[in-house]
């Protein structure tokens, strides 16, 4: 019982702090490309090059590549292995979208205004269409399917790089500390989606799906995008007035045509029929006088008596019609000729 009090305690103290949260708050800004972003995406930028120059060339970083892949961690470590397969589910697009965007959805309702989500969705379209396309133009085979040893394996219709896993991460968790409220909210939050990404991208090298090179590309693809969205802050902002000014039209519209409530009726008085209505009775005639040709009434002498009082007046004899070839009742057979 003390248990379930101080828990129910707990939790009534957190929905009430949840409560006092304002609806609009005016102290979160949006995010700006500031010269220190700026510096900070153009550095980033010359490390995704430098990765992709790196594969392409052959250089070091294939044969580490290869190193790792023979050391097969997965079996240097098969303790892990059950942990680290539920773990790498924080790096799929599905379910980290869904778990995402439920926050976001439930923050944007507590502050009536949608920027979350669009923010969301800005995000994973340009997450889609950059390491998409990255992917698919360099083609590159994963671990798994590799055919020449020391070989960079670029350019034969793989999709394993740059790591979509790692970027998704990167992209999805860090989401939330670009649209936190406070500086301190956003370093933590900064710094817990860094780890979370990197752990994403290392447990793909561990169960041998990726090799390092894709994590590192990955994890600067992601870092790309969340250091670019202040370039996208003015459509996400035109996105938002037009889907209110969407929702007022529909709004109104939807009044226009709602039937109009009916009016109540007013009270009405209800008046007595005047007399000149009524059927005037007729008058009554002396007993004995003449009304034209109608004969004059006699009443019957004596009081009157009811229907239950009276002596019933049975006809005599039997209402069947005489046969004259039937005999009554009790003669017999001998009396007939």
């Amino acid at each position: 019982m003390r248990t379930e009090r101080k828990l129910t305690r707990r939790l009534d103290r957190v929905f009430a702090r949840l409560d006092r949260e304002p609806e609009r708050p005016a102290h979160i800004d949006v995010p700006r490309m500031s010269r220190h972003r700026a510096v900070l995406f153009s550095s980033t930028l010359a490390f995704y090059l430098a990765i992709v120059w790196a594969v392409i060339t052959t250089s070091w970083l294939v044969r580490l590549d290869w190193r790792v892949m023979f050391f097969r961690p997965y079996q240097q470590w098969p303790g892990i292995h059950a942990f680290l397969d539920y773990y790498v589910v924080l790096g799929q697009r599905g379910p980290t979208a869904v778990m995402v965007a439920a926050w976001l959805g439930w923050r944007s309702w507590r502050q009536h205004t949608i920027r979350p989500l669009l923010t969301l969705a800005a995000s994973l379209l340009l997450l889609n269409i950059t390491v998409g396309a990255a992917k698919l133009g360099m083609g590159r085979l994963g671990p798994h399917y590799a055919t020449v040893i020391g070989s960079n394996e670029m350019g034969l219709g793989g999709d394993i790089f740059p790591s979509g896993h790692t970027a998704n991460a990167v992209v999805t968790w860090g989401i939330l500390a670009y649209l936190a409220s406070t500086a301190r909210a956003r370093r933590w939050l900064s710094a817990l989606s860094a780890i979370t990404s990197l752990g994403v991208g290392l447990t793909t090298v561990y169960l041998g799906t990726h090799w390092l090179s894709d994590v590192l590309l990955g994890w600067a693809a992601g870092l790309l995008i969340l250091l670019a969205l202040p370039w996208f802050e003015p459509l996400i902002s035109r996105a938002e007035n037009a889907l209110f000014a969407l929702r007022d039209r529909l709004r109104a519209r939807w009044r226009r045509t709602a039937p109009a409530p009916a009016a109540p009726l007013a009270p009405v008085a209800l008046q007595p029929l005047a007399k000149a209505a009524e059927p005037a009775a007729p008058a009554r005639e002396p007993v004995g006088s003449a009304r034209g040709s109608r004969p004059p009434i006699h009443l019957a002498p004596g009081p009157h008596t009811t229907r239950s009082e009276r002596t019933p007046v049975t006809p005599a004899g039997s209402r069947r019609p005489p046969h004259a070839d039937r005999l009554p009742r009790g003669a017999s057979q001998a009396a007939r000729p």
